[in-house]
Order: structure tokens, then C-alpha cells, then sequence
């Protein structure tokens, strides 16, 4: 039973933007509860505008696959820091969301302690490093999905897993209908949204080949027109300043779901901005670069799904034309977005199976779901 004149600690762990924008949610839906909780932790400023106290901001320097291991050092210091905050003081649960070669040390850290946690992303698995399995056994107590086919995946390998929606969808609406715009569409004025992530490694690698499809697609289309979806105004002076010469588009402070809803066609980076895309059902072409050497040398060997984007993961084929987990020419990516643009009923048909796709996830409101196990937890 829940003690009402105790004040319970919650100390929650996200490393990367999106993270840090589940568990703000996450956070708010708590406090609807008529649950005393206060929050603590490493994020960053979705979960302090939220409530919770941070230790330390991880989401302003986060990386992704390869690029990840320049970050080591400074993460394993902030392990320390944790370690030695779980040992010094009271927590009555731990959740950690998503970045689990991060954070499954901050499972056994809490585990350790005799603390309750809570998995909020399940870890794909599935997809490669199943081996760890064992380990996620011995350090979660209670795993929240947020892809329908994990919560069997999961169940069959001894984890107490419950699917709880997406949280990207609490905040969406999935397009109604979207489909029958393109009954008139032509591309002699398509409008298109360039998205290259948030993250400083996917600008580097994706925001220049991007700029030269477009300028290629605009050589063929002289009206068409070009937006480009920034996280925040600094990340837009990052783009802006590398823009290269020739390319002209206008730059946006919104939501890639907002962003896709307004144009024709999306080329976005790999991730969970495709769910967004998707949602908004907009046809779109997903782009991510990562380093050759290493995927041949065995990024091939551990990865075991046959589609690497969620979009085509969710769809169990290739939905959406994907060039990852990299591409040695934007030939092929400007090929496939031609292709579809000189088919409108392929358009039509895919945003719908776009906005069909995404339904499923938008069913239930993640963010609640996790903060009723989050409360049943600090029983």
C-alpha cells in the first residue's frame, strides 16, 4: 500500500532528446496522479521545465551507433555520480527511457541499491545484441514496449513486458483522409520538408546530401519549394550556417509531425521523426550515414532484422525506400523520390498505409500507461 504522508522519490535516466521528451510526459502524467512524488536525475530541459531536478544535462552532446564510443569517458563519469547518489540517498524507483548501452548501467547501478526500475523503451533487441537478454533479466523488473510485437518478443524471453503505446502519439493526431490530397498533386510544385535530425553527427552526414537532392530535384521542378525542420533556433543557425550555395529553402522552430502535414513529401534521417513523418501521412524517403568500415567489419554480423528504419520494421517490408545504414551516392535516394513523385496513386495509397501503420500506436496514451505501472511500482 501506498503510504499517503510519504513523499516518494523517483529518479529517472534519459541520455538523448527524445528520451528526455518521453519522460517529461512521463513526469506530467505522474503528477496527475494523487501520488507525492518528487523527481530526480540526468536529462534535460523537457525534464526540468517538467519538475525534475537534474544532476546533469545528457541530451546537449547525445550520438548515435559508432559515434556513440567518442562519448564513453564522459558517460561512465556520470555512472559515478549515480552510483554514488543511489548509495547516499533514499529512491524508491528508477526508470530509465531508451539509450540502453548507457543506461543498463543504470539498471545494475539501482539493482544494486535494492531499487525497483522500470524499463520505459524497451531495448531493440529483436533487432541486434540479443545476448543481453540475460542482463536485461537481472535489472528490470518491469519493461514498458512501445512497439506492439514486443511485449510477446519479450514475454517468451522471461521479461514481465507490456506494450504501452508510443508517447510520440500522445502529442500527435494521426491524419484523416490525408490520402485524398493527392488526387490533384503534381510535382511541378510538390513541396517538400528536408529533415536531418537533431543530433550533431546526423547534420554533419545528412544535411549537405540532402541540400543536393533538393537542389537536383529543383533543376527538374523550378517551382517546387523546400522547408527545413529544426529541433530548436540554435540547431537552425547550425543549419542555416551550412547552407550550401544555390540552395534555398525556409527554415522552421516546429514539430516534424506539424512540418510533414504542410508538404507534399519528407526526406527525413532514420529514427523515431519517420513515426512523425508517418503519422502525418506523408510519402517520404529515410536517409541515415553511418560508418562503412565498421558495418562491414560487423555491423552486419549483429544486426538481425532485414529493415533497419521503424517505419519498414513496423510494416514488415519496405514501405518507404531506406538508404541505410549508409549510401555512396544520392543517385539512388533522387531515383526513388522521382519514381514516386511521377505516381500519384502510389502516393495516395502509401500515405494511407502511412497513417494506418501509426494507428495502432496512437491507441493508447504511453505516458499514462507508464505512470500507472510507475505508481503500482511504489506500492
Amino acid at each position: 500500500m501506498l503510504n499517503k504522508d510519504k513523499k516518494y522519490r523517483v529518479f529517472i535516466s534519459a541520455a538523448e532528446p527524445s528520451a528526455d521528451a518521453h519522460c517529461a510526459g512521463l513526469i506530467s502524467a505522474m503528477q496527475e496522479t494523487n501520488v507525492a512524488t518528487e523527481f530526480v536525475g540526468i536529462g534535460g530541459p523537457k525534464m526540468a521545465k517538467a519538475g525534475c531536478e537534474l544532476l546533469e544535462d545528457t541530451t546537449h552532446k547525445a550520438a548515435m551507433i559508432y559515434k556513440a564510443f567518442s562519448q564513453v569517458a564522459r558517460f561512465y563519469k556520470i555512472i559515478r555520480r549515480i552510483n554514488h547518489y543511489f548509495i547516499n540517498n533514499n529512491v524508491d524507483l528508477v526508470v530509465v527511457c531508451d539509450s540502453p548501452s548507457f543506461n543498463f548501467h543504470v539498471a545494475k547501478a539501482a539493482k544494486k541499491a535494492g531499487i525497483k526500475t522500470l524499463f520505459f523503451v524497451a531495448p531493440q533487441l529483436w533487432a541486434w545484441g540479443g545476448w543481453r537478454i540475460r542482463k536485461l533479466r537481472k535489472c528490470c523488473d518491469k519493461l514498458c514496449c512501445l512497439l506492439p510485437f514486443e511485449q510477446d518478443w519479450f514475454g517468451k524471453r522471461g521479461i514481465d513486458a507490456v506494450f504501452v503505446g508510443n508517447p510520440l502519439m500522445d502529442r500527435l493526431e494521426i491524419a484523416s483522409m490525408r490520402h485524398e490530397q493527392y488526387a490533384n498533386f503534381t510535382p511541378k510544385k510538390a513541396k517538400f520538408a528536408l529533415m536531418p535530425g537533431s543530433r550533431a553527427a546526423e547534420i554533419d552526414s545528412l544535411w549537405r546530401p540532402m541540400q543536393q537532392i533538393a537542389l537536383r530535384l529543383k533543376e527538374k521542378y523550378p517551382a517546387a519549394t523546400f522547408v527545413t525542420v529544426a529541433v530548436d533556433k540554435k540547431c537552425k543557425e547550425i543549419l542555416r550556417a551550412a547552407q550550401i550555395p544555390g540552395f534555398e529553402c525556409q527554415y522552421s522552430v516546429d514539430s516534424v509531425n506539424k512540418t510533414a502535414g504542410a508538404v507534399d513529401f519528407s526526406i527525413v534521417t532514420s529514427g523515431s521523426a519517420t513515426l512523425e513523418v508517418a503519422a502525418a501521412g506523408c510519402p517520404m524517403v529515410i536517409m541515415y550515414q553511418s560508418s562503412r568500415i565498421l558495418w562491414h567489419l560487423f555491423g552486419w554480423l549483429i544486426i538481425k532484422t532485414r529493415y533497419l528504419s521503424l517505419v519498414n520494421i513496423l510494416a514488415g517490408r519496405e514501405l518507404v525506400p531506406e538508404f541505410m545504414p549508409y549510401f555512396t551516392s544520392i543517385e539512388p535516394i533522387i531515383a526513388s523520390i522521382e519514381q514516386l513523385l511521377q505516381n500519384k496513386d502510389r502516393l495516395a495509397q502509401l500515405s494511407s498505409e502511412l497513417t494506418g501503420l501509426t494507428k495502432p500506436l496512437a491507441e493508447k496514451n504511453a505516458s499514462r500507461e507508464v505512470a500507472k505501472i510507475a505508481v503500482e511500482m511504489l506500492h
